[in-house]
């Protein structure tokens, strides 16, 4: 019981940092205006960030699942225990450095956010995808995958990084193949359909933001956006 009280709250911790950071809001400023204070061309269109909403609701599920298999005597292991402790730890330190415009540390923040939840995606098997099992996790990961990289293309443009001659309309579209390379390997890897929704999710709202001012980052968030699909429907199970 300890270990699935000690998840709820580190859960609940998250859910209401998050709400006061945008309601006070921390530090005089949303998440969202710090967000948009800079021309990041990788950042979505603001409606894309209610996947928030979906991330929390599975995530409540997936705790009401425990506290439902605990009565039946079934317990989280230590594993997942402390890794969903730390992925909320890191969470709840990233939006603090946020607010308070560390944006570096951010950067370390992020990393260890993304890795306490690669840690945790892997304590379950490919064949749990349930809203009990892995399918909460696929969802937060692969969010949490596209905004490491949004992360660090806010700070490469907060520092004024010279982008080594290339320009910042290459740079989007070098990030996106990434994204696509990785949505594409966990899907073929893991048999993992809703991890590479989240970046069809992103990318499309890459292009929306941009529409035919960036026609170059449109273009290629929505090709890439069609690759990823491609990958969703000819990917075939792994034997």
């Amino acid at each position: 019981m300890v270990r699935i009280l000690l998840m709820t709250l580190a859960f609940l911790a998250v859910v209401t940092l998050n709400a006061l950071a945008n309601i006070l809001p921390l530090n005089g400023q949303t998440t969202g205006d710090i967000s948009n204070r800079l021309p990041v061309l990788f950042t979505p269109a603001g409606y894309v960030f209610s996947i928030w909403s979906v991330i929390y609701i599975l995530l409540a599920a997936w705790i009401i699942g425990f506290w439902v298999r605990w009565k039946k005597g079934e317990l989280p292991s230590y594993k997942v225990t402390l890794f969903f402790t730390l992925s909320a730890a890191f969470n709840i330190i990233w939006l603090l450095l946020w607010h308070y415009e560390f944006f570096a540390w951010t950067l370390a923040a992020m990393a260890g956010y993304l890795i306490s939840l690669i840690a945790l995606y892997l304590q379950y098997s490919n064949e749990d995808r349930s809203w009990t099992g892995r399918l909460p996790i696929s969802v937060n990961m692969g969010w949490i995958s596209v905004a490491t990289i949004a992360n660090v293309s806010y700070v490469l443009t907060f520092y004024n990084w010279g982008g080594w001659g290339l320009s910042d309309q290459l740079w989007v579209v070098i990030m996106l193949t990434v994204g696509t390379a990785l949505a594409l390997h966990i899907r073929f890897h893991h048999y993992d359909i809703p991890y590479a929704v989240v970046f069809i999710w992103a990318f499309i709202g890459i292009a929306v933001k941009h529409g035919t001012e960036e026609l170059l980052v449109t273009t290629a968030s929505l090709f890439l956006s069609g690759v990823i699909f491609t990958g969703i429907l000819l990917i075939k199970k792994r034997s």
